[in-house]
């Protein structure tokens, strides 16, 4: 596959962008691989890069029952962080992280990463004293945070009032290597790259049932016929419960509603992203000027993928009482994506009781900025039956009482 340069958009641009190739393959599928992936979104893509990458398994298929990123990775608000409190949490997220500071030059793709800094506002004493414990377990961790008071706050984000009327800003927790990314081109960065390398992305591919000879795994029954396979990857977020049930075993999870909205498009006012736990609720503006809104998830199980207007009312009304200025704009359009928490509101990485089935879901509001770290460490695990990133996140955790308890880490939707 040609990589994409400046002299190659100029070449292309010299004869009117007749001669770009498609971007990946739209194979039919194969009769048997050495690994198949259900999900063609973001975590699943990512597994497949570093199956290959990493431990050269190729013939590999990502199978995905609609298109290409269409589940939660193209409807979140690409927001890029890890400043968790428990260890497991920091190390897959911080590798996550890392991984995005170089991912245009690995995947040759402009995923358009931007570390233009998180903060996580505290807003009442408790919270305070919460992000100073987690300011100092990053120090051990070798995530670099710190806290920072009022003042600072509104110095990085000068819109923001910081003496608000009900919950004055007290200070924040300040990721400045944390940021935003493109949610669709790591998606089509990822597929680009599998294709690159052999792997099949197969699109409109619904898995209908997993077929097991007794407890062993021996490929799916989709909508394009038999497939037989040795692994198989089950990376589909908010439908995990759904394949488990197929496959054969039940999931510690439930599947809610994560709703968002963006505004119309303004002049750039805010170069950070700002989350605000106390009042639920955090922002960030799209390089397109739109200000990216998100809350919490919606207080019942669902399977929707669509706004309400209870979420407009109860997110844009907290959010105004610290940034006043969100009164005077119009909303653009609003979506909603399917997301699987745990009690713990930790993710699952996990084996199966079935052999040669894995797991990787649970990862409730937090996936996109997982989704580099995740598809590192599972792909190990899928490849050689452990991980130092997963080995804390199995399904074992929920039988022995050893949760990794991000209650309050894992952000405002929780």
């Amino acid at each position: 596959m040609r990589r994409y340069s400046a002299f190659a958009i100029a070449r292309e641009a010299a004869r009117y962008h007749q001669g770009w190739e498609r971007a990946w393959r739209a194979p039919d599928p194969k009769k048997k691989y050495d690994a198949i992936i259900i999900g063609a979104g973001g975590h699943g893509l990512a597994t497949a890069f570093y199956l290959g990458k990493n431990h050269g398994i190729k013939n590999v298929a990502i199978l995905e029952k609609g298109w290409l990123g269409g589940g939660n990775t193209g409807r979140n608000t690409t927001i890029i962080r890890s400043n968790y409190l428990q260890d497991p949490s920091a190390a897959i997220y911080e590798k996550a992280r890392s991984l995005y500071e170089t991912m245009s030059q690995d995947l040759n793709y402009n995923v358009m990463f931007s570390p233009r800094g998180v903060i996580m506002l505290a807003q009442t004493h408790h919270e305070v004293r919460g992000y100073q414990r987690t300011a100092h377990a990053n120090a051990l961790q070798g995530v670099k945070t710190e806290w920072i008071d009022a003042s600072r706050v509104k110095e990085l984000c000068p819109i923001m009032n910081i003496a608000g009327p009900r919950y004055p800003v007290l200070g924040g927790l300040w990721q400045a290597r944390g940021g935003t990314a493109r949610h669709d081109a790591v998606a089509w960065g990822y597929a680009r790259a599998c294709s690159d390398m052999g792997m099949d992305v197969i699109q409109q591919c619904e898995v209908t049932a997993v077929r097991r000879d007794g407890d062993k795994v021996v490929g799916v029954s989709t909508s394009k016929g038999d497939i037989d396979c040795d692994k198989l990857g089950i990376v589909v977020a908010g439908h995990s419960g759904h394949l488990a049930d197929m496959a054969g075993f039940r999931l510690p999870i439930e599947s809610v509603a994560l709703q968002a909205l963006v505004s119309e498009p303004i002049k750039p006012c805010m170069d950070v992203v700002v989350m605000a736990n106390t009042v639920h609720g955090y922002m960030s503006q799209s390089d397109k000027g739109e200000m990216v809104i998100g809350g919490g998830t919606d207080g019942y199980n669902n399977y929707t993928q669509r706004g309400s207007f209870q979420h407009i009312e109860e997110t844009v009304r907290a959010l105004i009482e610290t940034f006043p200025m969100l009164s005077r704009l119009k909303m653009l359009r609003q979506w909603g994506g399917i997301v699987d928490v745990t009690g713990d509101r930790s993710p699952i990485l996990s084996k199966t009781p079935v052999e040669g089935v894995f797991i990787n879901c649970g990862w409730g509001t937090g996936g996109f900025k997982a989704i580099p770290g995740s598809g590192y460490g599972f792909a190990e695990l899928m490849a050689k039956g452990h991980s130092p990133l997963t080995d804390a996140f199995g399904l074992e955790r929920f039988q022995e009482g050893r949760f990794i308890d991000e209650s309050v880490a894992a952000g405002v939707a929780h």
